[in-house]
């Protein structure tokens, strides 16, 4: 894995191959609506303590609708900036930004009970609510993108390869939190970005997954174990050479896997296995 390329990716220096634009990672919009949504949940549980028995409960069932509300639109908010990140995804399981539109608008009729306001008016609080909160967060994706006129099976595949991915970079992520550092888990950050550039290629391009995600999988799992193994050991020791250690790692891995980028966008696979062979030698030796 020592050896160098000649060409533009080719390490210069100490600096690290030259990457493709890099991904950053989805960020969802809007959370702050999520926030004043949250809140407006004190609006019914601080006056249920100084009403009778019925009217508490009621409160208390208004308000935590209201929270519900907010936790099922925040996760609806994350999973559709995940959706729109990807060139190939499926429409979410759940739709949780529409149950949420619902939490919002049994909140509401639920406070028009408590004012007994009959029928009639708690009918149309919860239809204005969930109008509402339909108009300020929007719907949940419905459709699945990028699949028209492909194999499902294979697109399948690519999703799931991408989500196992993510999930290796999200424990990364966690891990490297417990080293107490900053420009470590900026330099994880940078990591991440390079491994999803490769998604996004694999997504653009999935007729070679299998090679792809075996790739992905050693990669991602020997970083992650990697980066576990060296935080809870930083975190107690400071151990400045560790430290060195486990940022040449990353640079290795970086520089390559912006190469296999490169060679999945140019289709050349040649020697795939035999890199992969060497990756997990490097990891065992380092770690």
């Amino acid at each position: 894995m020592a050896e160098r390329f000649g060409g533009k990716y080719s390490p210069t220096g100490n600096r690290p191959a030259e990457t493709p634009a890099a991904v950053a990672p989805p960020r969802p919009a809007g959370l702050w609506r999520c926030n004043v949504l949250f809140l407006s949940a004190f609006l019914f549980l601080f006056p249920a303590f100084g009403d009778g028995p019925r009217d508490m409960l009621l409160g208390f069932a208004a308000g935590g609708l209201l929270v519900l509300s907010s936790w099922a639109t925040r996760e609806g908010l994350k999973a559709e900036a995940a959706y729109d990140a990807r060139k190939l995804a499926r429409r979410p399981a759940f739709p949780r930004k529409i149950a949420g539109a619902v939490l919002t608008g049994a909140s509401l009729a639920v406070g028009g009970v408590i004012a007994d306001l009959g029928l009639v008016y708690p009918a149309l609080f919860a239809l204005v609510g969930a109008a509402l909160h339909l108009m300020s967060f929007g719907l949940d994706p419905l459709a699945d993108k990028g699949m028209a006129g492909v194999d499902a099976f294979q697109t399948g595949r690519v999703a799931k390869a991408v989500e196992e991915g993510e999930a290796h970079l999200t424990a990364m992520k966690d891990a490297i939190l417990r080293a107490g550092d900053r420009k470590l888990e900026a330099r994880v950050d940078r990591f991440a970005n390079a491994a999803r550039t490769l998604f996004r290629t694999i997504e653009g391009d999935p007729g070679d997954l299998t090679a792809a995600r075996k790739y992905m999988s050693v990669y991602l799992m020997g970083a992650r174990d990697a980066t576990m193994k060296f935080a809870d050991h930083y975190a107690q020791s400071r151990d400045a050479a560790a430290r060195t250690d486990y940022e040449a790692l990353l640079t290795d891995l970086e520089t390559t896997f912006a190469r296999k980028t490169t060679a999945f966008l140019s289709n050349n696979r040649s020697d795939l296995d035999v890199e992969i062979a060497v990756l997990r030698d490097r990891l065992k030796l380092d770690h």
